[in-house]
């Protein structure tokens, strides 16, 4: 995977989580579904996405994200959230 990519990750899974917990439980959904579709084992998350989870509070997460996702040579994936010059 060596070009970008853009996936639109559904967070609908961090609603089940307790209502303080949904923010935190929503950036490991993130890093899971990242996990599973770039097989990858380090994943290095954007501070503009942790800013856009946690901007309405930990109760209530967005229930999706779009995020590019680029590998870098040593195999590390780098996510940044879709609309920031960056």
């Amino acid at each position: 995977m060596s070009e970008e990519r853009v996936y639109t990750i559904p967070l609908r899974r961090a609603k089940s989580a307790p209502r303080w917990k949904r923010s935190k439980r929503a950036i490991i959904e993130i890093r899971l579904f990242l996990g599973r579709h770039t097989k990858a084992e380090e994943i290095i998350l954007d501070p503009s996405i942790n800013e856009k989870i946690w901007e309405r509070g930990a109760k209530k997460p967005p229930s999706k994200i779009r995020v590019k996702v680029v590998e870098n040579k040593d195999g590390v994936i780098e996510a940044k959230l879709v609309g920031t010059e960056s």
